[in-house]
């Protein structure tokens, strides 16, 4: 079993920026990738950016140039650096992580909200 726990959501204004942190426990042995969704009220949930163990990115376009993906390996945590932040962003963001022996992993989420 994979545990994420995802933490740094909040409330910020529009222009603001927030970095999400997921830090992964348990068997991380064998992660390959690792995902932030987001899913707003009414909507189905979507990628906004993942990261590859070797660390190939990639972006939802409508992220692409706000929204920085990183890892750090000696901690076991994937970051989502989140700039320029829009009204549009609210959602829940969730952390997903695919273990090529255990399978696809989810955390429990954290509410971003933009204010306009």
């Amino acid at each position: 079993q994979v545990q994420l726990v995802e933490s740094g959501g909040g409330l910020v204004q529009a222009g603001g920026s927030l970095r999400l942190s997921c830090a992964a426990s348990g068997r991380i042995f064998g992660i390959n990738l690792t995902g932030w969704y987001r899913q707003a009220p009414g909507k189905q949930r979507e990628l906004v950016a993942a990261i590859t163990s070797a660390g190939s990115t990639t972006y939802s376009d409508s992220v692409k140039g706000r929204f920085t993906i990183s890892r750090d390996n000696a901690k076991n945590t994937v970051y989502l650096q989140m700039n320029s932040l829009r009204p549009e962003d609210t959602a829940v963001y969730y952390c997903n992580a695919n273990n090529r022996f255990s399978g696809n992993y989810w955390g429990q989420g954290t509410q971003v909200t933009v204010s306009s």
